[in-house]
C-alpha cells in the first residue's frame, strides 16, 4: 500500500506542476512579455556562478582563486568565510584532518550530520541514510575546484539529511586541450614546534577526438599543532571525459582516499591551563579508507530536452582505537571497526515547454540508493582476558527518491515549484542476541522557490522548503522498543535579495527554520534514543564586497565582509528557550585583497561570539573540561604572493594563521571529555609551478 501511495503522490505532484504552469501561461500570454534565450540546464549544480545570481535561495560559490588567495589550508578555512557556516571541532573521537564539522544557521556541527554534503554531485558520507556524519570526509582541498553551498531553496533536488542545506564540492576538470598540469608543495610550522607538509599534483589534456583524462592528487604528512597528533593523508582520482559527439559526452571518476589520524584528545581545565598543547590520550589513532567509481553519461538531445543519468559506487572502512581514560588510567581499549557499500543510481530528464510569454523547465528526477553497513565494537582489557565483542550489527539500507519541478519563467518572475517524495526500507540484525527487524517509512517534501529580477543587478527571493533526516543505524539499534522512531523534519522559509554590480556584490538573507521531531539519545539505563527534539533557528546572513574602481589611484584593491545572525533556540523540553549548544549568535569576517602585477596580498579575519556546551547552558566551567562558556574569539590571518618573474605559473606563498597567537577552544561531546584547543600561530610558505 505504501508504495502504491507513493507512486499515486507523485503522479499528482507532477500534474499540479503542469496545470499551474499553464495557468501562468496564459496569463503570460496575455502580457506579451518576452524571455531571454537560454539552453535548458537540468543540474543546479554544475552551472557555477552563472546559474547562483537568479537562484532562488542562499547560496554560495567559491571558485579556486579564492581559495588560493586566502591561503587556506584545509575546507574548513574556507568554509569559515560562508555566511550562515560554522566550522566546529568539538569532537575528538574521529580524525582531526579527516572530519568534517559543519554546522549551518545553528543545527548541530558535529560530524556534519545535518546537511547533505556532495562530492561532484554524488553523496560523500559512507552511508547518506543510515551513517551520514563525516568523521570520514574522504576529500582534499587541493583537488577542489569550488565549493558550492546551497544554505536554502535546494532540498528538492538532493537528500536526505538537508536541514542544513546542500554542500558541493566539485573536483578539478578534465581540461579537453593540450596537455596541461601543475603542482605544489606548502609547508606548515605551529608555534610550539610540529609541522607538516601538504602536496599536490595535477595532470591533463585531450587528444582532439573528444577523449580527455586528467590524474590528481593530494596528500598531507607530519604533525599537527598538539602533541600526539601524526597524520597522513593520500588522496588520487583518475578522470575521464569523451564527448561522444557535440550533444552527449561520457565521464567517469575513480577514486581513493587513505588516511590515518593520531587523536590527542580532550583535556582538563588544569591541563589547558598549563599547556594546551599536551595530550594525555597517547594510544588513541584513528584510520579510514574509501574506493569509489562514479559514472555519467549527459546527453543535450536538443535546445529543449536534456537527460543526464549518474551512477555510483563506494566502498568505504574505518575504524577507531579509543582508550577508555587518560593515559595514567587506561585499563582497556575500544576497537571500533566499520564497513560500509553504497551504490545508486539517478536518472534526470528536463524539457522545456514555452507556452506564449511563459517558458518551462519541467524535471522529473529518480535516485535508487543501496546501502549495507557492519560495525562493531570490540573491548581490549590491558595486560589481561581475551578481547570482547560488545556490538556486531548488519544493517541494510534501500531509498527510492523522485523529485518533480517546474522553473517557471515569466517576465521578470522565476517560480519553481517542486516535490520530493523519499521512501526507505531499513533492515537491522543484532548478531549478538541475535535480533532482526525491518522498518519502513515514506515522506512528501513541497517546495517553492520564487525569485524576481528587479534589474540586472539586483534580484529579489523567497521560498519555502521542506527537509527529512532519515533514521541512523546507531538510533534504530539503540531505540526504545515501546516508542519506534521517526524520521526528522523541517520547514524553512527564506527572504533575501541579491546584488551583483561591476563593483558591488551584495547579499542579505533572513530565514526561519523550525525542526521537528528530532532524535536524541537519552542517558539512561540502558541508553536509548528517542523522537524528543523541537528547535527554531532565525537570523539574519549577510555578504558585501568592494572592488575599486580599476583606473584609479587604489586599482587592484577589494574589501569584503560578512556578518550571520543566529538565534537557534530549544523549544521543547526541561531546557525550552534556552540556545541550542555549539553554536555562537553572531559570526563575521572582514578582509582586504590587493592584486598588480605579480603580487597578491591578503589581510582577513574571523570572529564568532560565544557558545554553550550544554543544553542548560551552564556557564561555570566543570574541572573536566567538558561542560561550561566557550568564549568568543578573534582570529587574524595574512598572505602574500608573489608571480615569479620569467617562469610563468609559478608563484610562491607567504603567510601567517592566527597571526596574534589568540588563545582558544571548544570542547568535546564524545568519549574524549575535556578541551579541545584551536592551532596557535602558523606561518606557512607555498610553491605553486604550472608545466
Amino acid at each position: 500500500m505504501k508504495n502504491k501511495h507513493f507512486q499515486r503522490s507523485a503522479i499528482a505532484a507532477a500534474c499540479v506542476a503542469l496545470v499551474s504552469g499553464s495557468a501562468l501561461a496564459q496569463d503570460g500570454a496575455a502580457s506579451g512579455q518576452q524571455l531571454e534565450t537560454v539552453q535548458v540546464v537540468g543540474n543546479w549544480l554544475g552551472s557555477g556562478q552563472k546559474s547562483v545570481k537568479n537562484f532562488g535561495g542562499a547560496r554560495t560559490v567559491v571558485k579556486r582563486e579564492e581559495i588560493q588567495d586566502s591561503g587556506a589550508a584545509s575546507i574548513s578555512d574556507v568554509l569559515r568565510t560562508v555566511p550562515g557556516v560554522q566550522i566546529t571541532n568539538n569532537s575528538s573521537s574521529g580524525g582531526s584532518a579527516i572530519s568534517l564539522n559543519i554546522g549551518v544557521r545553528g543545527l548541530d556541527g558535529r560530524y556534519s550530520p545535518r546537511s547533505t554534503v556532495l562530492l561532484d554531485g554524488i553523496p560523500l558520507a559512507v552511508a547518506p541514510y543510515g551513517q551520514p556524519q563525516l568523521s570520514f570526509a574522504p576529500v582534499s582541498l587541493a583537488n577542489i575546484d569550488s565549493i558550492d553551498v546551497v544554505r536554502g531553496g535546494g532540498a528538492v533536488r538532493y537528500g536526505p539529511q538537508n536541514v542544513g542545506g546542500i554542500i558541493n564540492f566539485k573536483t578539478r576538470a578534465v581540461p579537453m586541450g593540450d596537455f596541461k598540469g601543475d603542482a605544489s608543495v606548502r609547508y606548515n610550522y605551529f608555534d610550539g614546534g610540529n609541522h607538516n607538509t601538504q602536496t599536490s599534483a595535477f595532470a591533463g589534456g585531450g587528444d582532439g577526438d573528444g577523449l580527455g583524462m586528467a590524474l590528481m592528487y593530494s596528500g598531507v604528512a607530519g604533525r599537527g599543532y598538539r602533541e600526539h597528533s601524526k597524520e597522513q593523508v593520500h588522496d588520487v582520482a583518475l578522470k575521464f571525459r569523451y564527448a561522444i559527439d557535440a550533444r552527449s559526452e561520457l565521464n567517469a571518476k575513480f577514486s581513493y582516499f587513505d588516511a590515518e589520524s593520531d587523536l590527542p584528545g580532550g583535556l582538563t581545565s588544569a591541563q589547558f591551563a598549563a599547556n594546551p598543547r599536551q595530550s594525555f590520550r597517547n594510544s588513541d589513532k584513528w584510520n579510514g579508507r574509501r574506493k569509489g567509481l562514479d559514472l555519467g553519461y549527459l546527453n543535450t538531445l536538443s535546445a529543449t530536452q536534456e537527460v543526464e543519468v549518474r551512477a555510483f559506487y563506494n566502498d568505504s572502512s574505518r575504524a577507531s582505537l579509543l582508550a577508555n581514560a587518560q593515559d595514567k588510567d587506561v585499563s582497556s581499549l575500544s576497537r571500533q571497526p566499520r564497513d560500509y557499500e553504497v551504490a545508486g543510481i539517478e536518472p534526470r530528464f528536463t524539457q522545456r515547454l514555452n507556452w506564449g510569454a511563459v517558458r518551462h523547465d519541467v524535471t522529473v528526477g529518480y535516485r535508487f540508493l543501496n546501502e549495507s553497513a557492519k560495525e562493531a565494537a570490540v573491548s581490549v582489557k590491558i595486560g589481561g582476558t581475551a578481547p570482547t565483542t560488545t556490538r556486531r550489527s548488519e544493517n541494510s539500507t534501500k531509498a527510492h527518491s523522485l523529485y518533480v519541478d517546474d522553473q517557471i519563467a515569466y517576465g521578470q518572475w522565476r517560480v519553481t515549484p517542486g516535490v520530493r517524495f523519499e521512501h526507505i526500507k531499513m533492515d537491522r540484525e543484532n548478531k549478538l542476541t541475535p535480533f532482526t527487524e525491518e522498518i519502513s517509512n515514506h515522506k512528501a517534501l513541497p517546495s517553492l522557490n520564487v525569485s524576481y529580477l528587479l534589474s540586472k543587478e539586483l534580484i529579489l527571493y523567497g521560498n519555502y522548503n521542506s527537509s527529512f533526516g532519515s533514521i541512523q543505524h546507531l538510533q534504530l539499534n539503540l531505540q526504545d522498543s515501546a516508542d519506534a522512531l521517526k524520521p526528522e523534519t523541517a520547514k524553512t522559509q527564506e527572504l533575501g535579495a541579491r546584488y551583483s554590480g561591476k563593483q558591488w556584490q551584495l547579499e542579505a538573507t533572513a530565514f526561519n527554520l523550525d525542526f521537528s521531531n528530532q532524535i536524541q539519545f537519552v542517558n539512561a539505563s540502558p541508553v536509548f534514543y528517542k523522537n524528543l527534539g523541537k528547535t527554531r533557528h532565525r537570523g539574519l546572513e549577510s555578504r558585501a564586497e568592494y572592488a575599486f574602481d580599476g583606473a584609479g589611484k587604489l586599482s587592484g584593491l577589494s574589501a569584503y565582509a560578512t556578518w550571520a545572525y543566529t538565534q537557534a533556540e530549544l523549544r521543547q523540553g526541561a531546557h525550552a528557550g534556552n540556545d541550542v549548544p555549539f553554536y555562537s549568535r553572531n559570526v563575521d569576517t572582514q578582509g582586504l585583497k590587493f592584486k598588480r602585477g605579480a603580487w597578491t596580498v591578503d589581510l582577513h579575519t574571523t570572529h564568532q561570539s560565544k557558545q554553550y556546551s550544554d543544553e542548560k547552558n551552564t556557564v561555570a566551567e566543570s574541572a573536566d573540561g567538558q561542560v561550561g562558556i566557550i568564549p568568543s574569539y578573534r582570529l587574524w590571518n595574512a598572505n602574500v604572493s608573489w608571480d615569479v618573474a620569467g617562469m610563468p605559473g609559478t608563484e610562491i606563498q607567504l603567510g601567517v594563521n592566527n597571526l596574534a597567537n589568540k588563545t582558544f577552544f571548544t570542547r568535546t561531546t564524545d568519549s574524549n571529555l575535556g578541551i579541545l584547543p584551536g592551532a596557535g600561530r602558523m606561518a606557512y610558505i607555498q610553491l605553486r609551478t604550472g608545466f
